[in-house]
Order: structure tokens, then C-alpha cells, then sequence
């Protein structure tokens, strides 16, 4: 992960001590997002990705199932006052697939999510907040590090006493 140039990216590190951790790091998160934001969520398979996604859905104003996108490679969920949508990007092969998708659409008017971000490579937008969920030495914790690039930077460090 290359920060984009301009203002250091502001970093935030977090302890999930168990699924309900992480679930309440993405309902913090709902509350921070705008129109046009992207958040990137890396970490291995199992990491809690979607898990952090779904909840940040649920938080958002979805009352129905948040299906995992591995299969579709985006769903799409029409809220108000705006849209999410939802790409995993784990079997996408190189980074001109990814348009197929309707990315535009979504970096221009929604709030997007996109598992497996590296897959993005360039077209990686430079304002975006970075979650990268690792495993603990718990078996069912996870250690989630922020990082907010580009107008994020700000962003992340003014709510930093609420995540």
C-alpha cells in the first residue's frame, strides 16, 4: 500500500477482542461515511472482512441479508440517503476487469467497499480510509489497522477518540 502524495497518512490501531468487536468497529465506521468515500479492507482469507462490511451495511439503514460478494463480485444495496455497494475483488485477474463492475459509478456517487483492494492496483482512489484486519495471537481476535489517506487523514484523526 503506496499513501498518495501530500499530507502523511493518519494511522489508528484497534484490538477486536471477538466478532462483536469487529462488528461494532463497522457500525463506529457507518457513521463517518459520506457520498463518494471508499473503504479498502485487506487481510487474509478469514480475517473478518466481510464481517466488518456487513455490520458497517446493517449500520448504514439494511434490514435483509448481506450476501458475501465472492461469487457476484458486487452487490449493490440502495439506501438513503446513499447507496453501498459491496465489491470483493479476490478473483478478479487484473485490474481492467474491475470497470465491468460499474467501479465508476459507485466511487462517483456511493459509498464503496472493496475486499481485496491490491487487485485495484492504480485505480486505487488516493482518498480512502485502509482497514487491514490481521489475525491475534486469540483465536477469534483481530487486530484492525486504520489508515486514512488523502482527505481521510483528517477525517480519521478527528474521530480517532471514537473508534
Amino acid at each position: 500500500m503506496t499513501p498518495p502524495a501530500g499530507a502523511p497518512p493518519a494511522t489508528l490501531t484497534r484490538d477486536l477482542t471477538d466478532i462483536a468487536a469487529t462488528q461494532a468497529l463497522g457500525a463506529t465506521i457507518s457513521g463517518l461515511l459520506r457520498a463518494g468515500d471508499v473503504v479498502a479492507l485487506y487481510g487474509e482469507l478469514g480475517a473478518g472482512k466481510t464481517t466488518l462490511a456487513r455490520a458497517l451495511i446493517a449500520a448504514l439503514g439494511h434490514t435483509g441479508e448481506v450476501p458475501s460478494p465472492t461469487f457476484t463480485l458486487v452487490q449493490s444495496y440502495d439506501l438513503s440517503p446513499v447507496a453501498v455497494w459491496h465489491f470483493d475483488l479476490y478473483r478478479i485477474d487484473a485490474p481492467d476487469e474491475i470497470i465491468e463492475l460499474g467501479i465508476e459509478e459507485a466511487l462517483a456517487d456511493a459509498i464503496s467497499l472493496i475486499e481485496w483492494p491490491e487487485r485495484m492496483a492504480s485505480q486505487l482512489p488516493p482518498d480512502r480510509l485502509d482497514i487491514l484486519l490481521s489475525y491475534t495471537d486469540s483465536e477469534v481476535g483481530r487486530r484492525a489497522a486504520l489508515t486514512g489517506h488523502g482527505n481521510w487523514g483528517s477525517r480519521l484523526a478527528e474521530a480517532s477518540n471514537v473508534l
